[in-house]
């Protein structure tokens, strides 16, 4: 069962979902643009690649946090 959020919250769950989708997106380019110039900094490369996962599954998380609840 999914708690109920006041308004507050949900302003800062989509704030929050705001930021990690620009995030990811930043570093998207950045990981795009290493990859096109070699030669890149491979261990670089990996956790940025690793950190934009992480951002997948947090805005994920968050997304499904201001999801209306559905009857069952």
């Amino acid at each position: 069962m999914q708690a109920v959020h006041t308004n507050e919250d949900i302003e800062t769950l989509q704030a929050r979902l705001a930021a990690l989708q620009i995030e990811h997106r930043d570093l998207d380019a950045v990981i795009a643009r290493l990859c096109d110039a070699p030669p890149a900094d491979e261990l670089l490369l990996r956790r940025m690649k690793k950190r934009k996962l992480q951002l997948k599954d947090e805005i994920a998380l968050t997304e499904r946090l201001l999801a209306p609840d559905e009857p069952a």
